[in-house]
């Protein structure tokens, strides 16, 4: 008899975490220049105000003086948090961060990952040249996926697998308006996969990108380990329309032979806007992202010699309290399975159910999110959405049975200005998804801001993250050299979605005219139903679900 591989299967009550996010200290000091652009535009509700920096163009030189502490004193981060309204990160219901296009530009880094590790909390851990894996809070692990990423709304999700292609993501650094962190469950408003918490990429828009230029921009780079990452972007506005036009490349060598390439991606995206009088807006977008060279994904014995393609089409209509995006995502993947060591991948190999070690398979991801916001009370917003994902997996070679499924989300969020320190914060949401039982995920906080400068935070959530295809549909095996069968990878239909329900404690405060700001963050997070390999097949060639 052969070896065997575990299989998924789930473990009740997997785990406890009691962590201390202990004291993010930051300083910061303004930067007074003629150059400085203008703030994003805030849109508070009656309940929430938000003061404006003033343009440093209106600074004379004898003003400058004066006003730096006045800039000082304003909050400048805000949030969208998926509520289709800014606003600032101290009276978000999470542990929120936001990283900024100049943080970007000073950081360095040429790749996503990387400038999340500037994040208190997140976890970037790069597996290879090519393939990394993001969490938050010492959930990390190999193939990681409970990690909600959005860009301008649309997830960036591989479904199947349940991955993020970290340097594969349809978007160059310089477009890269903020990027909004927030830890801990996020599943009230932003439902599926929002487990450890939630990525959002928010791009440049067509005016943004063109600024005081003509609206060409091009960046190139490159480094040790063959390294290349290139940018050419055109924006431009006519009228009440508006474009950006990208090409990106990356690409560098594998750590262990740098006569190979690990990484080689070419992008192109396009995006449109035409703005109407009354603060609404449409945008349509598209791109291609086509990567021959891509070394992983990296799993606990197996490795990962990919070639993956992504497109994508993107459609909204936003205007000020309501939106409404679709998307189609398709992701063309193949892959050859690899052991580690890799002197094993002499006399073992790795097939689909077809016989072939070229293991494929094609995913198409359609949605549709519309959400509607009212101010019900000058100190009473109500906030309410509906999600739509529609999953299919076709022309491949790795999965049982027909693979579609369909995921309804359905949410309401109340924030309520009790007193001028005091909000609370109650939000649910209803999952309903195709051969798993509801779900219902709740969040409530309290927001106390006895001052301007500092504010207490106490909350309470939970979230699911249904299994992947991996997960439940897996269907390969493995062979020896002489084309006896060694272990068979199965999945199973008897996984329910895992769940974390999680306690938080905050604070946020400034200190010396905004010049040191002082976080601190208490969590405690149970995760139930937690998805791992294990149960061995008595025989390679008899499947059965666990």
């Amino acid at each position: 008899m052969g070896r065997h591989v575990p299989r998924f299967l789930y473990k009740d009550s997997f785990k406890h975490l009691l962590l201390l996010s202990l004291m993010l200290t930051a300083i910061e000091y303004p930067e007074i220049a003629t150059s400085q652009p203008p703030p994003d535009k805030l849109q508070p509700s009656d309940a929430t105000s938000a003061a404006r920096s003033p343009s440093s163009s209106s600074l004379s030189t004898g003003e400058v003086k004066s006003d730096i502490f006045e800039i000082l004193n304003e909050e400048r981060e805000s949030i969208s948090r998926g509520t289709g309204q800014e606003q600032p990160i101290s009276e978000a219901p999470a542990n929120v961060y936001v990283i900024t296009d100049e943080d970007i530009r000073h950081s360095g880094a040429t790749d996503i990952p990387t400038v999340l590790r500037r994040i208190p909390g997140m976890e970037v851990m790069q597996m290879t040249g090519a393939d990394f894996n993001v969490s938050v809070r010492g959930n990390n692990q190999t193939a990681a996926n409970h990690l909600l990423v959005l860009v301008d709304g649309r997830p960036i999700y591989e479904y199947a697998f349940g991955s993020v292609f970290w340097t594969l993501l349809p978007v160059t650094l310089p477009e890269i308006k903020k990027i909004e962190v927030m830890k801990g469950p996020s599943a009230a408003i932003y439902g599926f996969n929002a487990f450890d918490g939630v990525v959002n990429i928010i791009t440049k828009s067509p005016q943004e990108m063109k600024g005081n230029t003509n609206g060409t921009f091009a960046q190139f780079g490159g480094g040790e380990f063959g390294t290349i990452r290139s940018a050419l972007i055109q924006a431009g506005t006519h009228g009440n329309f508006g474009y950006r036009l990208s090409f990106g490349h990356d690409q560098n060598q594998k750590w262990e032979n740098q006569d190979s390439l690990a990484l080689r991606s070419n992008k192109v995206n396009l995006q449109t806007e035409y703005a109407f009088k009354d603060s609404s807006k449409i945008v349509l977008s598209g791109g291609l992202l086509d990567s021959n060279r891509y070394d992983g994904q990296v799993f606990d014995v197996f490795r990962e010699e990919t070639k993956l393609t992504n497109g994508y089409i993107h459609a909204a209509y936003e205007r000020p309290n309501f939106f409404i995006r679709t998307s189609w995502t398709r992701w063309d993947r193949s892959s050859l399975e690899l052991l580690t060591p890799s002197l094993l991948n002499q006399f073992f190999f790795s097939t689909g159910f077809d016989g072939s070690n070229n293991q494929r398979f094609r995913n198409d991801v359609y949605t549709t999110w519309a959400q509607h916001a009212l101010d019900l009370t000058p100190t009473n917003r109500f906030i309410y959405g509906v999600n739509y994902f529609h999953n299919a997996v076709s022309k491949q070679n790795i999965f049982e049975g027909s693979l579609t499924e369909d995921r309804l989300g359905l949410y309401l969020q109340d924030e309520w200005r009790a007193t001028s320190t005091l909000t609370f914060i109650a939000g649910i949401r209803w999952d309903f998804l195709t051969g798993l039982n509801p779900t219902y995920s709740p969040r409530l906080a309290l927001i106390f801001k006895p001052h301007n400068d500092h504010t207490f935070r106490i909350s309470g959530s939970v979230a699911y993250r249904p299994p992947s295809f991996l997960e439940s549909r897996l269907l390969t095996f493995s062979s020896d050299a002489f084309g006896g069968p060694v272990f068979s990878g199965v999945g199973s239909r008897n996984l329910n979605p895992e769940q974390i329900v999680s306690y938080e404690a905050g604070y946020q405060g400034w200190y010396f005219r905004h010049r040191l700001r002082v976080r601190t963050d208490f969590f405690y997070n149970h995760l139930s139903n937690f998805i791992q390999g294990g149960a061995a097949t008595p025989n390679p060639l008899v499947l059965r679900k666990v």
